[in-house]
């Protein structure tokens, strides 16, 4: 035996959480398509391919409860509300760029 100790991941670690707020097949798209840009509903609905509008509707709130995505409503007819991160969110610039170049070396080695 190699006297290898067993890891055992905290489900309260800051990873997790991490991971919890941005996590899924759509949060990441919307958190990259809205950095350093603002955009409605119906252009992020455009930038991201086959999302549904339901869990795009559902996606941002939640990313807006987490404080992730801010929710500008403007008093106009027609109704306009526009979406943008928040300045904690645009952090995630950076990281979600190395996640695009990993992810470009990823698909090269296929």
């Amino acid at each position: 035996m190699t006297g290898k100790k067993e890891k055992e991941i905290n489900l309260d670690s800051p990873l997790v959480k991490a991971l919890n707020a941005i996590g899924g097949k759509w949060k990441t798209l919307i958190l990259y398509a809205l950095y350093e840009e603002t955009l409605r509903f119906g252009e992020l609905k455009t930038a991201i391919p086959n999302i549904t509008q339901k869990m795009l509707a559902q996606q941002l709130r939640e990313l807006e409860a987490d404080g992730l995505v801010n929710r500008v409503a403007y008093n106009e007819i027609p109704p306009r509300v526009e979406y943008n991160l928040t300045d904690y969110a645009n952090e995630l610039g950076p990281i979600l760029g190395q996640l695009c170049e990993w992810g470009s070396r990823l698909v090269d080695k296929k």
